[in-house]
């Protein structure tokens, strides 16, 4: 069973319609507007970049104004996230993207999840680091170095809390206090989570990424670094052993593809839980639409669908946050990825590895948060050879239920170009849905209408 059973707590409240906000669009760099001056052409969402954290979002529109690729704005704002949104995307984490190439007439999906040692324990064999670099590797253009170091920037000269990780922070109290590093960045005096525009800053980390950006994945899997890995978490009762850690191999695969409407919707292969999870949920809705019952109350059909999802995976419990975000970018050249990644709970094990900066994710068969992956929701719908829709859900079937609402009102004809277009779940302000939408040629980058995320262009200044 590729979802094992838990005892569900809260699904309803999915998918409640937030307040109207605006967003950050181009195509001059973080100019509030609710559409894009102009279009673009057919297959062509311009540089556009949408994410949960503001600081790593400005990050990766930076590399797309240098004219980097989507992976290499993808790359860097990861990097960036691992620093400034570590509760989700720290490099002990794993995750997966969807990346659709116009130019090479390519969808190829990237598979790095965080994965069980092979003799247990509470610790997983770590997947970001490598999944970014086969990524970079096979759709960058920019140097490596050049996509790691804007995170490798913020971990040494420090960076303002956003609200974004300020929310997130204040929910994760209990778990940071249980670590002396966590606590002495991200914790006050008072044993208080730190609030919005306090500056941080992570040396160790700093090392780390400086170690990544020189030598690639082996800065992270081997020498200094993989050592102290390795040692932290066998005298804290981890079970990774050497060869797997450093032997680490992502999966470069062929995406699954489903219609709803007249769209190809690519989402993850059927073989992951996250594939089987969002295709059984897309699956049921497109059915649903077919019917004048479900083509009448589209918010009732999702909940149906995400409804007999869990039902079908036998899962019916899960804590409000799993520890993931998701984020998708578009570059001028025909571009598009879209990637999600997870901790497998909130800063994952709560375990920082010393010398290292690195926080370890949680085993995937470790409790009910080990669960995260089977929500991730990267998603690129295209339509009659143009991209629709970038996006992905993250943090629970919250996330993919908000995914498979936009991809059914696209489905039907309407028109997604402002953040109240999108339906957040209205349970948690963090973690659900950021899209890039396209309609004739304009294109907006939307973050979550419930959350504290940013859209932006990363066009560059005229």
């Amino acid at each position: 069973m590729i979802l094992r059973s838990r005892l569900l707590a809260c699904v309803s409240g999915l998918l409640l319609l937030a307040g109207c906000q605006t967003v950050v669009v181009g195509p001059v760099n973080y100019v509030r507007s609710n559409v894009l001056d102009g279009g673009f052409s057919s297959d062509t969402a311009g540089a556009l970049i949408v994410g949960d954290e503001p600081y790593a979002v400005k990050a990766g529109a930076a590399i797309l104004a240098e004219g980097g690729s989507a992976a290499d704005a993808a790359t860097a704002m990861y990097f960036a996230l691992s620093v400034t949104y570590p509760v989700a995307a720290g490099l002990g984490g794993g995750g997966m993207c969807i990346v659709r190439d116009a130019a090479r007439n390519q969808v190829e999906e990237f598979d790095f999840l965080a994965r069980d040692a092979g003799n247990g324990g509470d610790y997983a064999v770590p997947g970001n680091v490598r999944g970014f670099a086969m990524l970079q590797s096979a759709y960058g253009v920019l140097p490596w170095q050049r996509d790691v170091s804007p995170g490798e920037s913020y971990a040494s000269a420090g960076f303002p809390i956003s609200q974004a990780l300020a929310t997130r922070l204040a929910a994760a109290q209990d778990v940071i206090r249980l670590d002396a590093n966590l606590s002495a960045e991200f914790l006050d005096e008072s044993g208080i989570a730190k609030g919005p525009g306090t500056v941080v800053r992570n040396p160790e980390l700093a090392m780390t990424l400086a170690a990544i950006r020189t030598q690639g994945p082996a800065g992270f899997y081997k020498g200094n670094v993989g050592a102290r890995i390795l040692a932290y978490q066998q005298a804290q009762g981890g079970a990774i052993d050497v060869p797997e850690f450093a032997r680490y191999q992502g999966l470069r695969t062929t995406p699954q593809a489903l219609q709803m409407g007249n769209q190809t919707v690519y989402l993850p292969r059927q073989g992951t839980g996250a594939g089987a999870f969002a295709g059984a949920l897309f699956g049921t809705l497109d059915r649903a639409q077919q019917t004048s019952l479900g083509a009448n109350d589209l918010q009732a059909s999702v909940a149906v669908a995400v409804k007999q999802a869990l039902t079908q995976f036998n899962v019916t419990s899960l804590p409000q946050d799993l520890g993931a975000t998701g984020f998708a970018v578009t570059d001028r050249n025909g571009q598009s990825v879209s990637c999600a990644v997870t901790m497998n709970g909130p800063f994952g094990s709560g375990h920082n590895a010393e010398g290292t900066g690195v926080t370890l994710a949680l085993s995937p068969s470790h409790g009910t948060a080990g669960l995260a992956a089977a929500f991730l929701t990267p998603v690129i719908a295209v339509e009659g050879g143009t991209m629709t829709l970038t996006g992905a859900g993250a943090g629970g079937p919250n996330g993919a239920a908000a995914m498979g609402y936009a991809l059914a009102r696209l489905a039907r004809g309407d028109v997604i170009l402002e953040r109240s277009d999108l339906h957040s779940t209205g349970v948690a302000p963090y973690d659900t849905i950021n899209a890039i939408v396209c309609d004739n040629g304009t294109c907006v980058a939307l973050p979550d209408p419930g959350a504290h995320g940013l859209g932006a262009s990363g066009d560059p200044q005229n």
